[in-house]
């Protein structure tokens, strides 16, 4: 019989020590798999979402949200800016491009932004279907829009005020879908995208009464955000500046205020990657004492082992071939429950309209666990696999049973 043969039916000789030593294996690499894919992840889409934006301009508040509101969609922006503030950017000599946003309504719980086709080109996304918007009401879903919604190019639909579910219809001033976008794993996959002008229509409809209400909400008009490409690097330290000089203005660094955010959520994250390394020490110990108790209750077998001419070091080898099988149980189980839960925790994410994570992500941090229940169980099985190679074979089989 091999040596892998032999450890599997010893190993499964006690069913119970097995699986409970198998599944505390599993648990504490299913915390840990969990853990490291979902801030890879979120990792990933920070830096994807971030593209070539350097700066975020906005109305004074909280850097941090107005970086949330207005790179990854994923807060209420601090308020609007008036629209001659976008002129003034686009005319600053450091001032390479600027992207202007316009917020407010949602489709569904998917945020309806109002922008210009610069906005596609700064995450170089391709259309699937259809074209770009030319006039007001016209509407350019994202891929994740087109796919949960199942709206079509030449469709309509009526935004509702507000960025979540549960806002007032504006049924009077319907959207026109007429293209879709091509899945580009970013942020412009959960948005509706039209013209600026289009927000400005859809509001003003519902307060101007006349043409000259239409006047004078056309010189009022504002826009929420602006993303700002630098000219030259010299702009990272007097732009901001300049723009927090002005009356109202807030700017905030996209790479200051995402390594911030990620520093915030590493506190939770390393509180879990210790919870899931306590399981697995945990794991070890048992491992360590089922593998102990079960080479002093098999010492005769293995003396008889020895007398039929097997060396010390296959004796050794069968204690380590057990062990080894309970890591590859443990780990198989482990990663197959942390990209469980990964997917779990990514449909909800994706029932809130927030960032996309999913189970099927692969990295090199799914083999280092492998690696690690291994390396955790060799080191278990040590002590067990030298007392079973030092046994006094003599004095086994002359002591009585």
């Amino acid at each position: 019989m091999s040596l892998w043969r032999l450890a599997w039916q010893l190993l499964w000789s006690r069913p119970l020590v097995a699986g409970l030593n198998a599944a505390m294996l599993a648990l504490g690499l299913a915390a840990m798999s969990l853990v490291s894919l979902t801030a890879e992840q979120v990792d990933h889409a920070v830096q994807r979402d971030l593209a070539g934006i350097d700066l975020v301009v906005g109305a004074k508040g909280s850097p941090l949200q107005l970086i949330l509101a207005g790179v990854f969609h994923l807060d209420a922006p601090t308020g609007n800016m008036p629209l001659t503030t976008l002129a003034t950017l686009q005319q600053h000599p450091l001032v390479a491009g600027v992207v202007p946003l316009s917020l407010g309504d949602s489709l569904q719980g998917y945020r309806i932004v109002g922008s210009t086709p610069d906005y596609l080109s700064l995450y170089q996304v391709q259309l699937s279907d259809g074209r770009i918007w030319q006039q007001p009401l016209e509407a350019v879903l994202g891929a994740e829009v087109a796919q949960n919604l199942g709206l079509k190019t030449g469709q309509t639909f009526a935004g509702a005020h507000g960025l979540g579910e549960g806002g007032e219809a504006h049924g009077d001033t319907p959207y026109t879908v007429v293209g879709q976008l091509a899945r580009c794993h970013c942020v412009l996959d959960r948005l509706v995208l039209t013209d600026l002008a289009s927000v400005w229509a859809v509001h003003e409809a519902h307060t101007a009464l006349d043409d000259e209400d239409r006047a004078a909400l056309a010189a009022e008009r504002e826009i929420t955000l602006a993303l700002v490409r630098y000219r030259t690097p010299l702009a990272a330290v007097t732009l901001p500046r300049w723009v927090n000089a002005m009356d109202g203005l807030q700017a905030a660094s996209p790479a200051l205020e995402s390594a911030r955010l990620l520093r915030m959520l590493g506190v939770g994250t390393e509180v879990l990657r210790a919870f899931g390394l306590l399981l697995l020490v945990v794991a070890g110990c048992s491992v360590f004492i089922s593998l102990y108790h079960a080479v002093r209750e098999r010492e005769p077998d293995l003396a008889m082992l020895r007398m039929l001419g097997a060396p010390p070091s296959r004796v050794a080898g069968l204690v380590a071939a057990e062990a080894l099988w309970l890591a590859a149980l443990g780990a198989l189980a482990g990663l197959a429950l942390g990209h469980g839960l990964t997917e779990v925790l990514g449909l909800i994410l994706q029932q809130q309209r927030s960032l996309a994570i999913t189970g099927w992500w692969w990295s090199a941090s799914s083999l280092s666990l492998v690696a690690l229940a291994g390396v955790l169980a060799l080191g278990a099985a040590a002590l067990p696999a030298w007392r079973a190679a030092r046994l006094d074979v003599t004095r086994l089989l002359q002591s009585p049973r």
